[in-house]
């Protein structure tokens, strides 16, 4: 299709070039050749957009921008091309702490999902079918407070990338924190996370390493100094909104993940999803952790009591995280968890989350085929 539109513009540019009077045959081939090459620097799809619209109505033809759009909606998305940050030492698809949402958005696009973190503040999140995933967080006056991809998308000043492993990282950036400060209580972190957290130029950059690939770098959140330090807590209070912020977020983080992995991603079941979140809510309650709940009922009892009928099944359970990122960056740590995140099988999915009287949250995935 950008073939198509490339040529489309080239003839409307020589169209309205050419009328004026051209005779000489080499001079319009030279012109030609420069037209096109000053065309190829600066052509993009809005500026086509529009130089196909007028073109067309001038010879009669009437087309609108929904049909434009529709065609290029189809193409593939492209491998972004990342660029050292300008000012941060880390970006994500080439955006920084402290850009404006309205710039990332003309360049982007709206997000296919907004929903409440951790932080009291909004992930917007950004892709194309699940490829170029990410997620952005802005304060109130629109300036990026907040990011984080699973993808290999991004780039840093001092050429750290997604193939690093743990021991390059710490040789480059130095040593990890090993607590957290919230409030008055100073939380130590735990000694086997598949993380590293570190204070950067004023930034939490938060470094999650794959431990069946090396140890090597596979995610990277960055968290604003003040948006961190204002979280009081280490958990949040888990009212209704995060809770469906956590359950969403956690479903587009397993997506993202199986489209990386060249999978499909899972189809979201309301159905399942009830099922997920009773036991989630009955683990809180009561306070155990287990896949067999206390009427002894496995995860495939408690779906074929809620009438849900599959040839295939599996749950993943995640417990006491800071968050959806930090639940699925620890299942894809686990190997049971791992493979039924990476299931070809599967095709659809239900997550419900709960939190207890200590405001920790339990999370539940339901995966299935018909």
């Amino acid at each position: 299709m950008k073939k198509f539109l490339f040529l489309l513009a080239l003839f409307i540019l020589f169209f309205v070039a050419g009328s004026e009077d051209v005779h000489d045959p080499s001079t319009f081939l030279t012109e030609m050749k420069n037209g096109v090459s000053e065309l190829k620097e600066k052509i993009d799809l809005e500026t086509t957009k529009a130089a196909i619209d007028r073109f067309l109505r001038r010879i009669g033809v009437q087309i609108s921008d929904e049909e434009i759009d529709e065609e290029i909606d189809e193409e593939e998305p492209s491998t972004p091309v990342l660029q050292s940050p300008s000012t941060e030492q880390f970006a994500v698809y080439n955006i920084e702490i402290g850009d404006q949402k309205e710039k990332i958005e003309k360049r982007v696009g709206k997000p296919q999902r907004i929903s409440l973190n951790e932080y009291d503040v909004y992930w917007h999140t950004y892709h194309e079918s699940y490829r170029n995933f990410f997620m952005v967080s802005y304060d109130q006056h629109g300036i990026v407070n907040g990011i984080y991809t699973n993808q290999p998308l991004f780039s840093s000043s001092i050429g750290m990338e997604s193939g690093w492993t743990k021991e390059e990282t710490r040789s480059r950036l130095g040593n990890p924190l090993e607590s957290l400060k919230k409030g008055r209580i100073v939380y130590k972190l735990p000694e086997d996370r598949n993380y590293d957290l570190f204070l950067i130029d004023g930034n939490y950059v938060t470094i999650f390493y794959d431990q069946f690939e090396k140890e090597s770098i596979r995610a990277i959140q960055i968290i604003r100094g003040d948006l961190e330090e204002k979280k009081s807590t280490l958990y949040p209070e888990g009212r209704p909104e995060l809770i469906e912020g956590f359950e969403y977020q956690l479903y587009d983080l397993t997506n993202a993940e199986r489209v990386k992995y060249g999978l499909n991603p899972l189809v979201w079941d309301r159905d399942v999803q009830i099922t997920a979140k009773k036991h989630s809510e009955d683990m809180a309650a009561n306070g155990y952790f287990s896949h067999e709940n206390l009427k002894g009922q496995s995860p495939f009892d408690r779906m074929k009591e809620d009438a849900i009928f599959y040839t295939v099944a599996g749950e993943n359970l995640a417990y006491g995280q800071f968050s959806s990122i930090f639940a699925h960056e620890g299942l894809m740590n686990s190997k049971g968890h791992r493979e039924n995140i990476l299931q070809k099988d599967f095709e659809r999915i239900g997550i419900g989350v709960a939190f207890n009287e200590e405001q920790q949250p339990y999370f539940t995935q339901n995966f299935y085929k018909k």
